[in-house]
């Protein structure tokens, strides 16, 4: 998986691609992120748990850095299952959101078939940065072979 398209995802992804490729390492790198902060003294593990303090600069740039991938994962997989992105307000639902948009995106199957956001196996259109800027050149015209061009006089 590339760069661009572990960012910007286009059509649809099944619920494996969406554990192993987004949730499980953006889960990775929070925790780094957390166990940086611990490191360089910015947070307090008692304090988090109490609640009392905020997290480090290093979790918050980690939570920053990897939105983007976040949203963008959790819209492809809200469209294997038939569902706009629109669904991913639910985030902002207290308390049942978050649980909500889990189930929805780590444990409901997708839809079998093709659907409006593209077929199954999500290779609907490759992502924005991979696709062509300029079509192919067109194909050289049949017929018989023309010569080379003959060198210029020497002028010497």
């Amino acid at each position: 998986m590339s760069f661009w398209q572990w960012y910007v995802r286009r059509g649809r992804i099944d619920r494996r691609t969406w554990w192993l490729h987004y949730t499980l390492p953006l889960a990775g790198l929070a925790v780094l992120g957390l166990f940086a902060d611990l490191a360089m003294g910015n947070s307090d593990l008692d304090a988090i748990a109490a609640g009392a303090s905020p997290y480090g600069p290093m979790v918050v740039a980690v939570a920053l850095l990897t939105l983007p991938a976040s949203v963008s994962s959790s819209a492809a997989r809200l469209h294997d299952l038939g569902m706009p992105a629109w669904w991913l307000l639910l985030a902002f639902v207290p308390l049942v959101g978050g649980f909500a948009l889990l189930v929805l995106n780590g444990f409901l199957p997708g839809q079998a078939g093709p659907n409006r956001y593209g077929p199954r196996n999500g290779s609907a259109q490759p992502p924005l940065f991979q696709q062509p800027v300029f079509p192919p050149p067109a194909a050289p015209p049949s017929g018989p072979p023309v010569p080379p061009p003959s060198a210029p006089p020497y002028w010497g």
